[in-house]
């Protein structure tokens, strides 16, 4: 068999799966997948997308007190059809059972009603869950069938899209031809999807599901803001997909909010991750800094609101404590944004005008109330 030629998209999806193998991803070429009784993944059909033998055995592992009925109930609730709703509010539904688990009703051998809450993603623990990178893999829609590069599987839940081109490509052809019509096409891939990265080998970018193409960032930087900017496939995989990195970015750096009538869906950009993790750094550390936290700077334009939003939410879910924010504002505008911002987020769940103050008196009377 012939090595592909070096500036090819069969040798770019080659290196990159050497990569995810070094991330300790399990990988697989599912070009000659089988379907129906013994197949190769488990899937009866192409149009199918969750790997269910990998979720079941990963809700088995997560949940080991429950029997067998909650776990059937939640993977049911996980791959239901969802082809009514439109993708962002599909997306959205699915996101929040992958973050806070699939609650479930059952009767107990007592013939008794039990309420439980199936986890589906170890976010503490990486090691618990299964990563798996398939390539070359098919997936049938309502009308056609689609080859799709790389998809990177948690727990058979499809959450990373990868699509990538030959390096003589412009970049901007993987969103405008291939994103968009696997959106239109294999819509139930993106269900699922946590984020999407597109490379050219030269070029990368990742972006959400709802973002334009122009909304889609470079991710230059791995580990912190001082290390030198490389733009390439290397560094964004490796800051994005790692396994501690991507439970982190899907679990702290993503959020919805509804502009115009639709939801659209944010995922962090590079500095907001870095930063934001700066932060959370300097808050595990506060009594060594004797309660500061230090300065997060933002250019004009770069997500200042965004960003608030990705501290509280992973200050929310990863330190114990009633925590408070107080939000200082220029503009009655972006003060009303930041609170939906939160709201949407989950970060807070008081009403507008319970926690919006309309003085500095005001925020006292706030603060007293909630200390």
């Amino acid at each position: 068999m012939h090595s592909p030629h070096p500036d090819s998209e069969a040798a770019l999806e080659n290196s990159t799966i050497d990569l995810f193998s070094q991330l300790q991803w399990q990988t697989a070429n599912c070009y000659h997948e089988t379907f129906g009784t013994n197949s190769t993944l488990g899937r009866e059909t192409r149009d199918e997308v969750v790997l269910i033998p990998k979720l079941q055995s990963a809700l088995q592992n997560l949940n080991p007190d429950l029997p067998t009925e909650p776990i059937k109930l939640a993977i049911e609730e996980l791959t239901r059809d969802r082809s009514t709703l439109s993708l962002a509010n599909a997306n959205a539904e699915i996101y929040q059972l992958l973050k806070d688990g699939v609650k479930v009703s059952f009767k107990n051998d007592e013939g008794e009603e039990q309420a439980e809450t199936v986890k589906v993603i170890d976010w503490n623990h990486p090691e618990n869950n299964n990563f798996f990178l398939a390539s070359q893999f098919w997936i049938t829609g309502e009308i056609y069938t689609r080859r799709t590069d790389l998809i990177g599987f948690v727990n058979g839940l499809p959450l990373v899209f990868i699509e990538l081109k030959a390096h003589h490509q412009r970049l901007e052809i993987a969103y405008k031809n291939n994103l968009t019509d696997y959106k239109q096409t294999i819509p139930q891939l993106f269900w699922y999807n946590a984020f999407i990265i597109l490379s050219n080998g030269i070029k990368s970018r990742i972006g959400s599901l709802t973002a334009k193409w122009e909304h889609y960032s470079e991710w230059k930087k791995i580990n912190s803001e001082g290390e030198e900017g490389i733009i390439s496939l290397d560094t964004i995989i490796r800051g994005t997909c790692e396994p501690t990195k991507l439970l982190d970015l899907i679990e702290n750096f993503i959020f919805f909010y509804a502009a115009k009538g639709s939801l659209v869906k944010i995922v962090a950009k590079n500095h907001q991750y870095l930063g934001v993790n700066e932060a959370v750094t300097a808050v595990e550390e506060i009594k060594t800094n004797q309660g500061k936290l230090g300065v997060f700077w933002h250019t004009q334009g770069s997500g200042k609101s965004y960003s608030m939003v990705f501290f509280s939410q992973k200050v929310l879910r990863k330190f114990y404590g009633n925590w408070t924010f107080v939000i200082i504002t220029d503009r009655e505008d972006l003060d009303e944004q930041i609170y939906k911002n939160f709201a949407y987020a989950g970060a807070v769940t008081e009403i507008e005008k319970n926690v919006r103050a309309k003085s500095g008196e005001h925020l006292k009377q706030l603060l007293t109330v909630k200390g």
